[in-house]
């Protein structure tokens, strides 16, 4: 059966635990970094990743190196601040390249 984890602030990913998600709380971008590394190589159970976008945004050459393969889809996720708009841009991206234009607007 797959899995789905989540990475970010213990704030963020404390509320995915009572779903029954695994969570990797993550102080800063190091600890995220590692906690990717971890879930990816230990194991191939993981169909998504959740990751806090405040962490992601510093982490993005670790997070391309999964955009074109298919598990683990990797989800960037508002943090207690709010959104940043990187998930909203990444799923723009990973939809323009799949249907090869914009059909979500601006």
């Amino acid at each position: 059966m797959l899995k789905i984890a989540v990475i970010g602030g213990r704030e963020t990913v404390m509320g995915f635990k009572a779903l029954g998600l695994e969570t990797c709380p993550a102080a800063n971008a190091q600890e995220a970094s590692q906690a990717l590394r971890r879930l990816t190589r230990e194991s191939s159970d993981y169909a998504i990743i959740y990751i806090e976008e405040n962490l992601a945004v510093q982490m993005t050459g670790e997070i391309d190196k999964f955009k074109d393969s298919p598990t683990p889809a990797i989800i960037l996720i508002p943090g207690r601040e709010g959104s940043m708009g990187l998930g909203q841009s990444a799923l723009k991206a990973a939809v323009e390249r799949a249907v090869g234009t914009n059909i979500l607007g601006d």
